[in-house]
């Protein structure tokens, strides 16, 4: 059953969505709670790293990795579809499951860690430079931080902003939205997978294939919207152009070599008149790629990232108000 037709008074969940977005907005991911609880997505990337281990053997052919990679992807994500119904039924008969959904999603959206994260990066570059900068960014993003200047540490902060802003907020809102918990479950659980084993290395290149497309798919629809959401935010930011985000969204997300993940980056780009991507140093190769926002300045600065932060937080608050135009036109 579709949210929009699943209504129960204060537990409709829409409504325990849009709670559970301004808790996460005001509270992120408290490390002192973390700390006392496992944290589902932890629970579940043990879960993935042990299945990994086993089933992801070197001696075996391709053909036989790529089979139990698709029986880990299918097997995984239908079994957070479950645990989401099972939540979802157990809200719907008493209180307690309302709280337990809440608790749910709320972790299950990453609004202030994504923002915290990436300030952390200007704060280190702004107070301990490039060495401070390159440590904190290493720890948001794959490529080599030692190739990194702090042009390069500036963008690949902001280009992390852009991607996980699709990624931890708009995807996971947007599945929701269509199919409550049992959607956003499944959506973290292909996300996870596809960020553990979905790489195009010669160890996850068969087994990891399968969860590769499923995160494909499934971003498919929230990156293009998040890349609007980005380039209608840059009007409130100083210096931002949303027509220009929209236009280099349009003229360049064909250039990363992710299909969703040009349109949030490019929008990010062209609204704030930066050049991101282009070729990029990643431990034991280089990715020889196209600008994103061609003729933008490539010599990012601190003051970019403050400008990206801005444009997130204001896209932030406009994915929360598309889910309550949901509410309303429901």
């Amino acid at each position: 059953m579709f949210p929009l037709a699943d209504h129960g008074g204060l537990f409709e969940p829409l409504l325990i969505l849009v709670t559970a977005l301004i808790i996460d907005a005001v509270l992120g991911d408290p490390p002192w709670l973390w700390r006392r609880v496992p944290h589902p997505v932890a629970l579940l990337g043990k879960l993935i790293d042990f299945l990994d281990r086993k089933l992801n053997r070197p001696n075996r052919p391709g053909y036989d990795r790529r089979v139990r990679g698709a029986l880990v992807a299918a097997g995984l994500t239908l079994g957070a579809v479950g645990l989401g119904w099972a939540v979802s039924e157990f809200r719907r008969a008493s209180p307690f499951g309302a709280l337990l959904e809440l608790a749910l999603t709320w972790a299950l959206i990453a609004q202030r860690s994504l923002y915290d994260h990436v300030r952390t990066v200007a704060t280190a570059l702004e107070k301990g430079g490039l060495p401070a900068g390159r440590r904190a960014v290493s720890m948001i993003v794959g490529r080599d931080p030692d190739s990194l200047d702090e042009a390069g540490v500036a963008r690949a902060a902001i280009e992390s902003c852009a991607e996980n802003f699709s990624d931890a907020v708009v995807a996971p809102v947007f599945w929701f939205v269509l199919f409550g918990l049992p959607g956003l479950m499944a959506y973290k659980t292909v996300n996870t997978l596809d960020s553990m084993i979905g790489h195009r290395s010669e160890q996850y290149l068969e087994f990891g294939m399968v969860s590769a497309r499923l995160d494909d798919a499934m971003n498919l629809i929230p990156a293009r919207f998040a890349g609007l959401l980005i380039a209608l935010a840059s009007a409130f930011v100083p210096g931002g152009n949303p027509l220009r985000g929209w236009r280099v969204m349009l003229r360049d997300h064909g250039h990363h070599r992710s299909p969703n993940s040009g349109w949030p980056e490019s929008a990010m780009a062209g609204s704030l008149g930066l050049a991101l991507g282009g070729p990029r140093r990643y431990p034991g190769y280089v990715a020889d790629e196209k600008w994103l926002g061609e003729g933008g300045r490539q010599k990012a600065e601190l003051a970019d990232i403050h400008a990206a932060l801005y444009v997130m937080a204001v896209a932030c608050l406009l994915n929360g108000g598309a889910v309550l135009l949901a509410i309303l036109v429901g």
